[in-house]
């Protein structure tokens, strides 16, 4: 199987690719079934902010999701297998190579207070995610080209909620110091960033998007990806 390709006039061009890298919000996960169309508890293709912006960006892109739950940046996680990027990014970018943009959403679940890890350090961690993932032939002829995404701040209410207690305490706290240190990490690495803070998180849990934060999320993603990749 070749990668995916369009037709033009003069023969067949490669689509842009666009690799998108990040936890639950990524996957489309839906802590309120009333929320999602299907009831269920991921969002589906007409709701996940991957499909809406491959259905803006078109046929000239390729958008591949690459989200799961509970995925940090570099941080192993004791209680969860294989979930920091860092151990799986070079397959991940090899197998969807040629790539033309990478999103990086992460750093919800960096916080959690098992991990250890202070806003500073989940900055941190995020540029040595993105070095590897500009060290990683699968580019092409052209420059790494990454965008980091900083998700939302966790809400309050999420203390109350049943997922609170196992994120334990701060979590709330470091999510609003993120986007200041993912923003200079940005400027660090060469890479563009994005602040999602207005994206709207569910009134559930307080740290998953609603069906309307995917949207707002597409929304912003799809400007960015057609000044980054054109």
């Amino acid at each position: 199987m070749g990668l995916s390709c369009v037709f033009l006039k003069e023969g067949f061009l490669m689509k842009k690719h666009i690799v998108c890298i990040g936890d639950s919000n990524t996957h489309g996960y839906c802590a309120d079934p009333a929320d999602c169309a299907d009831g269920g508890i991921r969002f589906n293709e007409e709701e996940r902010w991957t499909c809406l912006l491959q259905k803006a960006l078109g046929e000239g892109y390729l958008v591949t999701e690459e989200g799961l739950s509970g995925r940090t940046t570099v941080f192993p996680d004791p209680l969860h297998e294989s979930m920091d990027a860092l151990g799986v990014i070079y397959a991940l970018l090899k197998s969807h190579e040629v790539v033309d943009l990478l999103v990086i959403m992460l750093g919800t679940n960096d916080v959690k207070e098992r991990l250890g890890a202070n806003a500073a350090c989940i900055a941190i961690g995020m540029e040595r995610l993105v070095r590897k993932a500009q060290s990683v032939d699968c580019w092409g002829d052209k420059a790494p080209n990454i965008l980091i995404v900083c998700p939302p701040p966790i809400l309050p209410l999420m203390e109350q909620a049943p997922c609170g207690q196992p994120m334990g305490k701060g979590c709330i706290e470091k999510s609003r110091e993120l986007p200041g240190y993912l923003a200079n990490t940005a400027k660090l690495v060469g890479a563009r960033f994005i602040d999602a803070a207005g994206c709207e998180f569910n009134q559930v849990d307080g740290m998953h998007l609603t069906k309307k934060g995917h949207r707002q999320l597409a929304e912003l993603l799809t400007k960015a990806a057609r000044e980054l990749v054109g």
